[in-house]
């Protein structure tokens, strides 16, 4: 896609009914993607951006993260790209840190644990971290006979709205070089480690993360399975999370128990017989 085309699809995104937006295996210039960016800020009906193979290097993780945080995605798909550590940090820093508030500030609930659900009434492009929904109720207004009169068209509900985020559900990361080998080297490593289980501990959310062919190591899988273990007592929704099998076995199996849920299913009992 050529610079005009993409700028017209920004454009457009402000604007349409969308729900998924799939770009994958294009390659974007840095004024290319902006146009993209500037398309998602404030959108409240996207939920699942797609951005597979797409050659987008650590410098796009802030820009990325940002649009999370101001959006309603919901499922984000970035696998085969370059990341790396610092990318991916940039990227997840915004959405833990959030969470982590949230978390410690609201414990667990039936109700903070579900997906964020579609807006009944809400005004196109209203920032959704520092604005409550408002209430649906109709305007009233008093007429000359003291009846209480329904004002008509003062507010529309306007279908397929969802409050932005950031509420991060499914997350892809596969194959983006997050590891050790980076210009962070360790250090990086280890601060991508420590967001990550922050956000594992806290989102209420989040459902599924894909690390595949990332080589964090066994240090950073042991934090995992430590996140994966806080987040259970927490009483937080199950995490579905994918990790490289080159760990210790041991861990590797602790990890994907810890990440599925119970077949056990909870018998009715029989009433009494009278």
């Amino acid at each position: 896609m050529d610079l005009w085309s993409l700028g017209r699809l920004g454009q457009a995104l402000q604007l349409s009914s969308l729900h998924s937006l799939i770009l994958d295996y294009c390659r974007f210039e840095n004024e290319e993607m902006e146009n993209i960016f500037a398309g998602l800020k404030n959108n409240q009906r996207l939920q699942d951006l797609s951005l597979r193979y797409c050659g987008l290097g650590p410098q796009r993780g802030l820009r990325l993260g940002s649009v999370i945080c101001q959006s309603a995605i919901r499922e984000l798909h970035l696998d085969g790209n370059y990341l790396e550590c610092s990318g991916a940090l940039a990227l997840l820093r915004p959405i833990a840190e959030y969470a982590e508030v949230q978390g410690k500030d609201q414990p667990a609930s039936a109700d903070s644990r579900n997906p964020p659900q579609p807006l009944q009434a809400r005004q196109r492009g209203s920032s959704t971290l520092n604005q409550m929904t408002k209430s649906s109720g109709a305007v009233t207004v008093k007429t000359t006979f003291g009846k209480m009169k329904r004002k008509k068209g003062v507010k529309r509900k306007i279908k397929g709205l969802t409050e932005a985020g950031p509420w991060l559900v499914k997350l892809y990361l596969a194959d983006n070089g997050i590891d050790g080998k980076g210009k962070e080297g360790e250090n990086g490593l280890l601060e991508f480690i420590q967001i990550l289980t922050c956000l594992i501990k806290y989102s209420a959310h989040l459902r599924e993360i894909d690390l595949g062919n990332n080589v964090l190591g066994q240090m950073a899988a042991d934090n995992i399975l430590e996140a994966l273990r806080a987040r259970k007592a927490g009483n937080r929704p199950v995490l579905k999370i994918t990790v490289t099998p080159q760990i210790s076995s041991d861990t590797f199996r602790s990890i994907w128990e810890n990440s599925k849920k119970s077949n056990v299913t909870r018998k009715k009992k029989k009433k009494a017989k009278t």
